[in-house]
C-alpha cells in the first residue's frame, strides 16, 4: 500500500529557486555567454575576513557555542537587536520582545503558528514572496491575494474589503521581495491602523531594510509605545553580514506572544546556532561601517538596474530596490517560457512572475524579477547587452 501524502503539502508548488536550478541542469548554456545567475536573493561572497576569523577563535575557544542554547536565542543578541531597533525606528524596544530564529523564514512561520490555524486567512500583496504563499498553504490558511497597483504599492482600503472573520494578520514586505519596491512611512502606518481597527496583525518584513534607499527609519511604527499590540516585526541577518548558510533571523513582538512562538521554535529546531548567534552579535558589534558600505554598492548597482532597463526596447520596471528588479517583459510568449529562453540563448537565469502570484493571475505572465544584488555594474552592464539580444520568438 503506498503511503499517503499530507494533502496541504501535496498541494504546495515546489520551491521556486530548486525549480530554476532543475532548468539549469537541462539547458546547454550558449557558447560565450557563461551564467549570470540572477535567480536567488542570497549574498554569494563568505562573510569579511574580519568576521570569519572572529567565528574561528569562538569555535575554537568557547566550548558553550556547541551547545544548546536558549530557544528564544542568546540573552546578548536579543538585548543589542533590541537597542538596535531603537535606535534605528527611534522607538523603544525591549529584549524581551525580541527572539532569534533559525532564518527569517522561520520567522514568518512561528509568527503565523502563533497567529493562526486552519482554515483561517492571511492577506499578501502580490506579488507575494513564494515561500510565505507556500508556507499558509502547508498550514491549510488562505493566502488571500491583494493585488498592488502599477507602482507595486498595495491599497489599504481594497485590503479592507478582503478581511472577514477569517483573517488574522495582514503581511507586508519592505524592501519588497519579489518587487524591490519601499512602502511608504505613511502606507505603512495606515496599514498599521487599519489592522489596529479589525483587530488583526501586521507583520512587516525588513528582510532588506539595510540596503533601503533612503536615510533613517523606514516608518514609525516603533514609536508608538504600544507597538506590540499589532506590529510583529521580522529581520534577518543573512543580507546584512552574508551569513546566509547560518540562519539567523529575528523577530519582534508582544512577549506573551513569544511565549507562544518559543512552543515552536523549541519544537522545530531548539535554538538558532551557536556560531550564527555569535556572528550576528560581532557584525552588530562591529561592522555598521562596513554594513554602510555594502549598502551603498547595493544603491549603484539598482541605479545601473535603472539605467540599463531604460536602453530596453518594449521592457519596463514595475519596481527596483534591494535586491530586486521586477519588469515587464515584451514578449508574448508567457513568462516561464521566456525565463527558460533567456537560459538557454542568452545564459541569464531569472525568475518567472508565475512563480509570485496566485495560479491564474495573468499578471505574472508577463514579469521576471531579476535578482541583481551578486551582480556588479560591468556585470548589469553584460545583462542589459544579453537581453536586448533576445529573439521575440
Amino acid at each position: 500500500m503506498a503511503q499517503t501524502i499530507n494533502p496541504a503539502l501535496a498541494a504546495t508548488l515546489a520551491p521556486p529557486v530548486m525549480e530554476a536550478r532543475r532548468w539549469l541542469a537541462e539547458t546547454t548554456l550558449p557558447e560565450g555567454k557563461p551564467l549570470i545567475n540572477l535567480s536567488q536573493a542570497a549574498p554569494v561572497e563568505p562573510p569579511t575576513a574580519a568576521l570569519r576569523a572572529a567565528m574561528a577563535r569562538a569555535i575554537e575557544q568557547d566550548p558553550q557555542i556547541h551547545l544548546y542554547g536558549t530557544v528564544l536565542g542568546r540573552p546578548e543578541l536579543r538585548a543589542r537587536l533590541a537597542a538596535r531597533i531603537s535606535a534605528i525606528y527611534r522607538g523603544t524596544v525591549a529584549p524581551e520582545q525580541v527572539a532569534l530564529t533559525s532564518g527569517c523564514n522561520q520567522a514568518f512561520c512561528a509568527a503565523i503558528a502563533s497567529l493562526a490555524a486552519p482554515g483561517d486567512a492571511v492577506i499578501l500583496p502580490v506579488p507575494w514572496y513564494f515561500n510565505h504563499a507556500m508556507w499558509l498553504s502547508m498550514q491549510g490558511i488562505e493566502a488571500v491575494p491583494l493585488p498592488t497597483d502599477a507602482a507595486l504599492l498595495p491599497d489599504p482600503e481594497a485590503c479592507a474589503a478582503r478581511i472577514t472573520d477569517r483573517t488574522r494578520a495582514i503581511v507586508l514586505v519592505t524592501p519588497n521581495n519579489p518587487g524591490g519596491v519601499e512602502y511608504p512611512p505613511a502606507l505603512i502606518r495606515a496599514f498599521a491602523d487599519l489592522a489596529a481597527r479589525r483587530g488583526l496583525a501586521l507583520i512587516v518584513d525588513e528582510t532588506y531594510r539595510d540596503f533601503h534607499t533612503e536615510e533613517g527609519a523606514p516608518h514609525d511604527l516603533f514609536t508608538d509605545p504600544a507597538w506590540d499590540e499589532v506590529l510583529i516585526h521580522l529581520y534577518s541577518f543573512s543580507k546584512a553580514y552574508r551569513l546566509t548558510g547560518h540562519r539567523v533571523g529575528a523577530v519582534a513582538c508582544a512577549p506573551a506572544r513569544l511565549a507562544q512562538i518559543e512552543k515552536f521554535l523549541d519544537t522545530v529546531t531548539i535554538c538558532v546556532s551557536g556560531p550564527g548567534q555569535m556572528a550576528a552579535l560581532w557584525g552588530l558589534e562591529n561592522l555598521e561601517d562596513w554594513l554602510a558600505g555594502e549598502r551603498l554598492e547595493i544603491l549603484r548597482r539598482r541605479r545601473a538596474m535603472i539605467d540599463g532597463f531604460a536602453t530596453l526596447d518594449g521592457w519596463s520596471l514595475k519596481g527596483c530596490g534591494a535586491y530586486f528588479a521586477y519588469a515587464r517583459h515584451p514578449f508574448d510568449a508567457p513568462s516561464p517560457e521566456v525565463a527558460k529562453r533567456a537560459l538557454a540563448e542568452a545564459g541569464l537565469l531569472m525568475l518567472p512572475g508565475t512563480m509570485f502570484r496566485p495560479d491564474g493571475d495573468a499578471e505574472g505572465a508577463r514579469e521576471m524579477r531579476i535578482a541583481f544584488a551578486n551582480a556588479d555594474t560591468a556585470r548589469i552592464g553584460e545583462v542589459m547587452e544579453r537581453l536586448r539580444g533576445l529573439s521575440p520568438a
